[in-house]
């Protein structure tokens, strides 16, 4: 991460995560991509919930240039595969990625990459991750200390994905 020189106050990650993450203190980022930002989701009601936060004004794909456009979705796709990696080796519930770019509640563009399991309810497991309504913010999905491996995990699959290329 980058140092804060002494005349400039950290940046609050929860009002402004680009910002924060440009300044390096933002402590939900798992690395850089082309496009953005990979972090790692404040709720993980379902192991491994990522963002990739465009690092730009856009607030939707069409406000982009068609090449910026396939570069965000293609870092999507690459979030998504160091998610599964990291899913699949530390949970045999494994099942899949979903992906959503939605900015319905956030006018910024991101694009949410979620884990799902065959240990979920079936009647959730079929449909969107937005059918688990405020389950998804209980207190004891927030992200914390105990997330440390995955998150690891995935930041460590992310690297070696990147370097592949």
């Amino acid at each position: 991460m980058a140092e804060i020189s002494a005349d400039s106050a950290p940046i609050d990650y929860s009002k402004d995560p680009i910002g924060a993450a440009r300044q390096g203190t933002n402590p939900a980022v798992i690395g850089r991509m082309r496009s953005g930002w990979a972090v790692i989701g404040s709720t993980q009601h379902l192991p491994g919930y990522c963002v990739l936060i465009h690092d730009g004004d856009a607030d939707q794909l069409t406000e982009l240039p068609r090449s910026d456009r396939v570069a965000f979705m293609r870092d999507m796709v690459i979030l998504g595969e160091a998610v599964e990696r990291a899913c699949r080796a530390a949970d045999p519930g494994f099942l899949r990625i979903n992906y959503e770019v939605l900015g319905n509640f956030w006018p910024h563009l991101h694009g949410h990459i979620h884990a799902r399991y065959h240990w979920e309810p079936e009647h959730l497991r079929v449909g969107p991750v937005a059918r688990y309504g405020s389950e998804r913010e209980a207190p004891e999905h927030r992200l914390g200390p105990r997330h440390d491996p995955l998150r690891a995990a995935i930041s460590t699959a992310l690297q070696e994905i990147l370097a592949e290329e």
